[in-house]
C-alpha cells in the first residue's frame, strides 16, 4: 500500500507557474474568426440602442452611410432615430462573428461620445478595444472637477499627446466622460491615470512612471525582473487648511486612576499646623508676614533708584604719540620755532 501511494505522489504534474501561462510570445497574433469557421451564422437575432445628445444630431446624419457601409461589411443592420435621439445596430442571418455584435455597440457609444468617425470606426478591429471612464461622479464640487479635467488635458493638450504617445492609445475628454481608443494594456493605464488625477494625483506622476517602464522594457536584462526599485515613489503633501490655535495644549498621558482630590483649606492648615494656633496668634502671625513682604519692596525699590545714580563706565581715551623721525628730532616743535622767527622778522622789517 505503502509503495502505491508512493508511485501515486511521484504520478503528480509539477506544479507550472501561472505567469508563464499568461505570457504571449513575441510576434503572435491572434488568427481572428472567418466566416469558414461559422457557415451557419448565429441562431438568434440581438441588437443593442444608444441614446445620443442634440448636439451631435448633425454630424450624425454626415456620417451615417459610412457607418452604415462599415457594418455591412460584417452583415450588420443599423438605423438612425431622430426623433427619439438614438441609434440601434442589430444583427441579421448572414452574421457570422458573435462577437462583432458588441464591437458594433462600443462604436456606437463612441460615436455618441464626440469620438470622430475615422477613430471609432477602428474599434471593429480585432486587437483594438475602448473604454468610457466616468468621471463626473468622483468629485462632488463642480469648480474642482474642472480644474482636475483641464488639468488632465494639459496646456494645449499636451499632458493629453504624452498620455496618447505613451499608452497608444486615442484619448478624448468630453464633459463627464473620458473615451479611449486602443490596446487593452494602454486602456488599462488610461484609466488609471484619470482616476489619479481626478483624486488629486497630478498626470506628470503617472506619466513620468510610464516613460522609467518604457526604458526598462527595452533592455532584455531587466525585462523579465522586478521594476519596482526603478520606479519613483511619490508622497502626497496635503496640508490641512485649519487655522492652527497659537496655544497648542500637549496631550497628557492616559491614567486609568482619577487625579488626586485638590486639598482644602483646612488640609493645608493642618499640614502647616496654623490650625491649632489661637485667633490673636494666626493674626500676629499674618501681620509679621506682611511687614515682611513690605520690607522686601522697599528694599527692592531702594536698589531701582540706586541704579540711576550710578555713573556709567567711561571709555579712557589714550592720548596719541607725537610722531618723532628715526633721526630724533621733533619735527612739529621745529615748525612752531620756524613759524615764530618769521613773525618777529616780519615785525622788524615793518618797525625800520
Amino acid at each position: 500500500m505503502e509503495g502505491q501511494q508512493k508511485s501515486k505522489k511521484d504520478r503528480k504534474k509539477p506544479q507550472v507557474n501561472e505567469e508563464d501561462l499568461l505570457t504571449v510570445p513575441e510576434g503572435w497574433k491572434d488568427p481572428g474568426i472567418t466566416k469558414e469557421d461559422n457557415p451557419h451564422g448565429v441562431l438568434a437575432e440581438s441588437s443593442f440602442a444608444t441614446l445620443f445628445p442634440k448636439y451631435r444630431e448633425k454630424y450624425l446624419q454626415e456620417c451615417w452611410p459610412l457607418v452604415k457601409k462599415a457594418l455591412a461589411d460584417y452583415h450588420l443592420k443599423a438605423e438612425l432615430d431622430l426623433v427619439e435621439g438614438s441609434m440601434t445596430v442589430s444583427t441579421t442571418r448572414k452574421t457570422w462573428d458573435p462577437y462583432i455584435i458588441i464591437k458594433a455597440r462600443d462604436l456606437l457609444k463612441l460615436l455618441a461620445r464626440s469620438v470622430p468617425y475615422e477613430q471609432a470606426v477602428r474599434v471593429l478591429e480585432d486587437n483594438v478595444f475602448c473604454d468610457i471612464i466616468k468621471v463626473g461622479t468622483l468629485v462632488r464640487n463642480r469648480e474642482r472637477f474642472v480644474k482636475r479635467r483641464q488639468r488632465l488635458i494639459g496646456p494645449n493638450g499636451s499632458t493629453l499627446k504624452a498620455i496618447e504617445l505613451l499608452t497608444n492609445c486615442y484619448v478624448l475628454v468630453q464633459g463627464n466622460t473620458v473615451s479611449t481608443l486602443g490596446p487593452y494594456r494602454g486602456i488599462k493605464e488610461v484609466r488609471n491615470i484619470v482616476i489619479d488625477t481626478m483624486k488629486n494625483v497630478h498626470p506628470i506622476y503617472n506619466i513620468k512612471t510610464l516613460m522609467i517602464k518604457r526604458e526598462l522594457a527595452k533592455d532584455p536584462q531587466l525585462k523579465d525582473e522586478n521594476w519596482d526599485r526603478f520606479l519613483p515613489k511619490f508622497k502626497s503633501k496635503n496640508i490641512s487648511k485649519r487655522k492652527q490655535p497659537k496655544k497648542k495644549r500637549d496631550k497628557k498621558v492616559y491614567t486609568p486612576f482619577p487625579p488626586p482630590q485638590p486639598e482644602s483649606k483646612v488640609d493645608k492648615e493642618l499640614e502647616t499646623g496654623e490650625y491649632f494656633l489661637k485667633e490673636t496668634e494666626r493674626k500676629s502671625k499674618k501681620k509679621a508676614e506682611k511687614r515682611e513682604k513690605e520690607k522686601e519692596a522697599i528694599e527692592n525699590r531702594k536698589k531701582k533708584r540706586a541704579q540711576s545714580f550710578v555713573p556709567p563706565e567711561e571709555n579712557t581715551v589714550v592720548a596719541k604719540k607725537r610722531k618723532i623721525d628715526d633721526t630724533g628730532v621733533d619735527v612739529e616743535n621745529l615748525k612752531k620755532k620756524i613759524n615764530k622767527a618769521q613773525k618777529r622778522k616780519s615785525v622788524g622789517g615793518d618797525k625800520t
